[in-house]
């Protein structure tokens, strides 16, 4: 079946996802979620009861004259303040002597490892950065985007390179918790404003081991995010799981989103916008794109099992230059692409084969120039899978001096 789009953004429309002994032991996440709100006008009277008390426990505690965190005097009456305490409340349920508990340990902790000056260390692992943690590009509701991915630590050199012994690992923590503190410092600690992270983590080829060190700062930065997906869960994680989840709180594993092999870039379309994606995770961002300044919008678009996709872009006049990205998820489809001719008299012409395109590829880029009038078509065929998958696109047209 063949089907045409214009090039117009619009959602993609997710299912239900099918209910396996994973999703059973860990449940899915609706799709949309909600910033938890932090107008002290809005809490409920017990609650701004215990921010009061909170307060006034720290301001008597031995913390009380080094009480600040990301630079935010948490005593003095800063709004920005009652953001932080309340993320410690919620992450005790309103407990007031649990949450000060927490936020003391919390405050002990950033003083020994020195966090206020640790986004300017050098602490080598520039070979690491846009690999294996990095901030990339915003969700859909303006949240940054945190990503992990620790596959390259498969080899056996690379892990003991970085794992080698506990000078190293300490080393390693320190420069994971410097990609973290960086993330925090684009957040707006402020009521109505975007005061949480996403984080992504890839466990694909992820070796065992590195799951308990990562556990040591969630109890830190858990209120910092607003939700954490992990995306290519292995089979084996279930039960990785279920040994530390006795330790983590119902509100903690309530903000975890499970997508297993192959299902990235359907759940993470689902939170983020395409453009803002990495390629390899089936969105169209690209480590370069940021020195070109904001990412262009994508058009969101799903092909149906046994569907085949054309991609209509008319109206390019002779001598304009087009450029296009694409991208599938999952693609294991057949991509072509070819340039239609206004005159009758013309001939079309085939500017990318039909080509078989891998599960593991990443997004098509390429250009053309015309020579007369001519609309392009992409098209996608998926008439030999049964499965739906997500895609995105998104293109420019420049005249041969000014951009269209």
């Amino acid at each position: 079946m063949d089907s045409s789009l214009s090039p117009t953004p619009f959602d993609h429309q997710s299912t239900e996802p099918k209910k396996t002994f994973m999703t059973t032991l860990i449940p899915l996440r609706p799709s949309h979620f909600k910033e938890d709100f932090y107008f002290v006008s809005e809490l409920k009277p017990s609650e701004a009861k215990s921010l009061q008390d909170l307060k006034q426990k720290l301001s008597s505690s031995s913390f009380a004259s080094s009480s600040s965190m990301w630079g935010v005097p948490l005593l003095g009456g800063d709004d920005r303040a009652d953001v932080i305490l309340l993320k410690f409340l919620r992450a005790r349920d309103f407990k007031v002597g649990d949450s000060l508990r927490m936020l003391e340990k919390c405050l002990e902790w950033r003083e020994e490892f020195k966090t206020e000056k640790l986004t300017e260390e050098d602490l080598g692992f520039k070979d690491l950065e846009g690999r294996v943690a990095y901030m990339r590009g915003y969700d859909k509701e303006g949240h940054p985007v945190c990503y992990n991915a620790y596959g390259v630590f498969k080899e056996r050199e690379m892990y003991e390179r970085v794992f080698g012994d506990e000078e190293k690992l300490n080393k390693f923590l320190r420069w994971r918790v410097q990609v973290l503190e960086r993330g925090v410092k684009l957040l707006h600690f402020k009521p109505g404003g975007v005061n949480s992270i996403i984080q992504v983590t890839d466990l694909k080829d992820m070796p065992k081991g590195i799951f308990i060190p990562q556990t040591q700062n969630w109890v830190t930065y858990t209120e910092g995010f607003c939700v954490a997906i992990f995306i290519n869960v292995p089979w084996y994680f279930s039960v990785i799981y279920s040994m530390f989840s006795p330790f983590l709180t119902h509100r903690t594993k309530s903000k975890f989103v499970m997508s297993k092999e192959g299902n990235a870039a359907e759940t993470l379309y689902k939170f983020i916008r395409p453009e803002d994606i990495p390629v390899q995770y089936g969105g169209l961002s690209r480590p370069t794109d940021s020195q070109k300044g904001p990412p262009k919008p994508a058009s969101e678009f799903s092909i149906k099992g046994g569907e085949k996709v054309n991609i209509q872009i008319e109206g390019i006049e002779g001598g304009a230059t087009i450029s296009w990205d694409i991208v599938v998820g999952g693609w294991d489809l057949e991509y072509t692409a070819e340039f239609v001719p206004n005159a009758e008299e013309s001939y079309a012409i085939v500017v990318e084969k039909p080509r078989r395109m891998k599960a593991s590829d990443e997004a098509v880029c390429n250009s053309f120039t015309t020579g007369e009038a001519w609309e392009l078509i992409i098209s996608v065929d998926n008439s030999l899978s049964r499965k739906k998958k997500v895609a995105a696109y998104h293109y420019t047209v420049r005249k041969s001096t000014t951009a269209v």
